[in-house]
């Protein structure tokens, strides 16, 4: 049997007083690729910054329990430091702080150990080359200027160099072209082995063509309301999600 590395129990959530989440059931095993979908307000994206600790949600029932270890109350920095990476649908800017630099300082912050600059900037460069990301970008202002489609890859650039346990990844697709999509998609497939895992919320089957998907999971008004594997992706591809609609989901 797998080793559960994310484990969450009847999570339920809310912001300002908004109940979003509604008794959330989901365990990703180590190794596993899980695809969460759903229509634009479902509970996605809140979904994934719950998970990760983001400040503005709330947990008001249930909980997250990561490689064995209750995580529920840390903060967003302890469970990063656990291996918990999220890539976001719309990457901040941060002036002042280069590529370069913050991934440095951020992999010297979860691993504890001093980053050997020549050594991680032949790393980095190889990576970079990979993602067909320009080198002088090392050199630049964390996203300042950047376009969609280089901020995304930037975000692919950074789950490679940290290398985490469980890479959360909220439509880290959307907004770019065909070679992009694969571009991105292949990023993902190389950072995922064995011994990590996938969480991916996604409108384009495209980046999933270079994984191999476990399990498919459907949120709908805050509640996953269907379940399945890799086939699930075909069926809401060619009919959506107008067979969600009706009162057997609990609306």
């Amino acid at each position: 049997m797998s080793e559960a590395l994310l484990n969450i129990e009847n999570l339920s959530a809310a912001s300002e007083d908004k109940e979003i989440l509604r008794g959330i059931n989901l365990t990703v095993n180590r190794g596993e690729v899980h695809v969460i979908l759903g229509p634009n307000g479902s509970g996605k994206s809140t979904l994934m910054n719950v998970i990760m600790g983001h400040p503005a949600y709330k947990i008001t029932d249930g909980s997250i329990a990561f490689d064995g270890e209750d995580i529920t109350a840390l903060k967003p920095f302890e469970r990063a430091r656990k291996g918990l990476f999220l890539s976001f649908q719309n990457p901040e800017e941060i002036p002042g702080v280069t590529v370069e630099n913050m991934l440095r300082t951020a992999k010297a912050a979860l691993t504890g150990q001093r980053v050997r600059l020549i050594p991680f900037r032949k790393e980095l460069r190889k990576l970079m080359a990979e993602l067909s990301i320009n080198e002088e970008y090392a050199g630049r202002e964390l996203n300042v200027g950047f376009s969609g489609g280089e901020k995304k890859k930037n975000e692919i650039l950074q789950l490679l160099a940290l290398n985490p346990k469980l890479a959360m990844l909220d439509e880290t697709d959307s907004g770019l072209d065909v070679d992009a999509v694969q571009i991105v998609g292949r990023g993902v497939a190389k950072f995922h082995t064995a011994e990590n895992s996938v969480l991916i919320i996604t409108h384009n089957a495209k980046i999933l063509e270079s994984l191999n998907v476990d399990k498919v999971h459907v949120l709908k008004d805050g509640r996953i309301v269907e379940e399945g594997d890799a086939a699930l992706i075909d069926k809401i591809e060619t009919g959506g999600f107008s067979h969600l609609d009706g009162d057997q989901y609990g609306r």
